[in-house]
């Protein structure tokens, strides 16, 4: 069975977008990018959200802020070769390459894609995660946080969940950003 993994860059107060649903300052620098990059390269489906998959479909193009970092070409490829899912009941079609559309989240169609699937799954997005959290899908949090405090806005965990978890990974960049790995103990 495949692991399903929920990778997040937030604030150090945990949040992945401000009150004003900014997250410019959580744009990784070359360091943390080339990392985030190994850590998403053995991924084979990517899990979204509406607005996740709306941020995430701009490595479908060529563009030149992508062709001008090696580190983005590289992220670009990536993401192109992994098969993406998106939960929506608002959008009207993907125009992005293999992608799919899903009307509603159901856990237990969740796990067959998981028993299915001989790559990592990921998931991408607050909303989306929080229903997979409380279903008990997701088997690992990797968290990278960024040296700034937004005082609020969208938090990358819900309120109310509660687990144990196992650190299995930790990393400092030069940034000051720093990586976290845990497991759930089940």
């Amino acid at each position: 069975m495949a692991e399903l993994v929920y990778t997040a860059i937030t604030s150090l107060d945990g949040y992945v977008a401000d009150a004003q649903g900014g997250f410019a300052w959580a744009a990784p620098d070359e360091e943390v990018h080339a990392f985030v990059n190994d850590l998403e390269r053995g991924t084979g489906t990517y899990l979204y959200g509406r607005r996740m998959y709306e941020t995430m479909r701009f490595w479908e193009t060529d563009s030149p802020e992508i062709d001008e970092s090696p580190v983005g070409t590289d992220y670009a490829r990536i993401w192109r070769a992994a098969d993406k899912t998106v939960f929506s009941s608002t959008l009207p079609g993907v125009p992005t390459a293999r992608t799919r559309l899903v009307t509603r989240f159901e856990p237990d169609e969740v796990r067959r894609w998981k028993q299915a699937a001989s790559a990592p799954l990921s998931i991408g997005g607050p909303g989306i995660a929080a229903a997979a959290l409380a279903a008990g899908l997701v088997d690992e949090l990797r968290w990278i946080t960024v040296p700034v405090l937004v005082g609020g806005g969208t938090g990358w965990l819900p309120p109310g969940v509660t687990a144990r978890l196992e650190l299995v990974d930790d990393r400092r960049f030069a940034s000051g950003a720093a990586y976290r790995s845990y497991r759930f103990v089940r």
